[in-house]
């Protein structure tokens, strides 16, 4: 029993210590600026912006990288039913080359990006709030190499409203007065 308690201490002890970063080393990281409620309307479509930060010193390859070996940023995300996930719009990536790839020019996003997202509800859905989850997939890299690539959750949350009544005209006035 001692001898158990004691492997799983040095287990938790050494996850702990390779966990941690190293000192003086940066770790390249995304992170997703809060969304405002989005109202949206039964029916119709609606962008929405999601705006994403890159730590300094770091950039992330676009959309459409520029090479087949460099994995790009994918935005995914899961809607609730009846609410439907149109076109989700890239930004065009800076053209830069780096040390690691001198003589190629890669498309990168630095410092931050905006990705644009369509949401149409249809005109059944109940009018009311909605969590729409998703993950933003990408691939960091310093000048000198790229790092794994990542997964990180994005979520945000719109408020369906019904759409205003249909324009209806008034049916024709007899010319006669009524009396």
């Amino acid at each position: 029993m001692a001898y158990n308690r004691t492997l799983i201490s040095l287990l938790i002890f050494t996850s702990l210590a390779i966990s941690q970063d190293i000192p003086g080393r940066k770790i390249p990281s995304v992170t997703m600026s809060p969304v405002p409620l989005k109202t949206v309307t039964r029916g119709k479509p609606t962008d929405i912006d999601l705006r994403f930060h890159i730590s300094p010193g770091f950039h992330v390859n676009s959309n459409k990288p520029n090479s087949e070996f460099l994995i790009p940023t994918a935005l995914k995300i899961n809607a609730p039913t009846d609410i439907v996930i149109g076109k989700i719009t890239y930004p065009p990536g800076q053209e830069a080359s780096f040390p690691f790839a001198p003589d190629e020019k890669l498309s990168v996003y630095r410092t931050e990006f905006t990705l644009g997202v369509v949401v149409r509800p249809l005109v059944s859905v109940v009018p009311g709030k909605y969590m729409l989850h998703g993950e933003l997939k990408y691939q960091a890299c310093d000048n000198a190499a790229c790092y794994p690539p990542k997964k990180m959750p994005v979520d945000f949350e719109v408020k369906v409203v019904k759409g205003p009544p249909p324009h209806r005209r008034n049916p024709a006035q007899s010319p006669h007065v009524h009396g």
